[in-house]
């Protein structure tokens, strides 16, 4: 077993869980993800790490309650855990400096863009995070993201806390006042906030690297469960991904 040293409620429905996993607390890398189960006759569950600590032999996943499997996650408590934990699965983030770049979170997806914004600001880059969420009660890490940006934006779609805008306001607001300074941006988020936030980037020609959450099963490559398409044709999303060029996703 794969025990949960703590846990965290961020939200009536997101939790946080940090989990004795020590072989994949040292290999983990901004991007990629993992696969659990409950017990031996649960749903595989794809989630993107959050977080990993070697040095502890932990990571940390944060996940929302949408369903009957991760409504069950969300019940298991301190000294419970998971019957299994693979990975970490496919590729991590490509990481180097960069310049100036952009990254775009949106709800859980604040949760695996904190650690590309930690890697990108450790690799030299002047990193501007743009955070958002439907209401205040959904937003979370704030002061994480806030340690590794040198410029936050907060938003939420009802106007509770921050900015009242979806993330593309203040995102085409910062490419067109810093136009050919951005080198990059990362959006993870749901699909819809993904495919604007690349339509968005797109007029501006800044390359848009965006995390896909696709069903997977297997999560490598044997099953062609995660397929999603691209321009060129499809793609396996555990295998060939997790992250793709967001300017090459058919998002329709």
């Amino acid at each position: 077993m794969y025990p949960i040293i703590e846990k965290q409620v961020l939200s009536d429905i997101v939790k946080l869980m940090v989990i004795k996993a020590p072989l994949v607390a040292t290999r983990a890398r901004p991007g990629q993800f993992l696969i659990v189960r409950i017990d031996e006759t649960g749903e595989r569950i794809p989630l993107t790490i959050a977080d990993n600590d070697p040095a502890e032999g932990t990571i940390t996943l944060i996940f929302q309650e949408v369903g009957k499997s991760t409504r069950q996650m969300g019940m298991l408590e301190v000294g419970e855990g998971f019957q299994d934990v693979v990975g970490p699965l496919g590729h991590p983030t490509e990481i180097q400096n960069y310049g100036k770049v952009l990254v775009v979170g949106g709800g859980v997806g604040i949760a695996p863009l904190y650690p590309i914004a930690r890697a990108l600001k450790e690799a030299g880059n002047y990193v501007i995070s743009i955070i958002g969420a439907r209401t205040k009660s959904l937003l979370f890490w704030e002061e994480k993201m806030r340690s590794v940006s040198d410029d936050l934006v907060v938003c939420t779609d009802d106007g509770s806390y921050g900015r009242k805008a979806v993330v593309t306001a203040p995102l085409k607001e910062l490419l067109e006042v810093r136009r050919g300074e951005i080198a990059r941006v990362w959006a993870i988020g749901p699909a819809i906030m993904m495919k604007y936030v690349s339509l968005t980037t797109e007029p501006y020609a800044v390359k848009t690297i965006v995390s896909l959450n696709t069903v997977m099963i297997d999560g490598t490559g044997m099953c062609g469960g995660c397929r999603v398409q691209l321009k060129q044709g499809a793609q396996f999303v555990c295998v060939d991904g997790p992250e793709f060029d967001g300017h090459l996703v058919d998002w329709d």
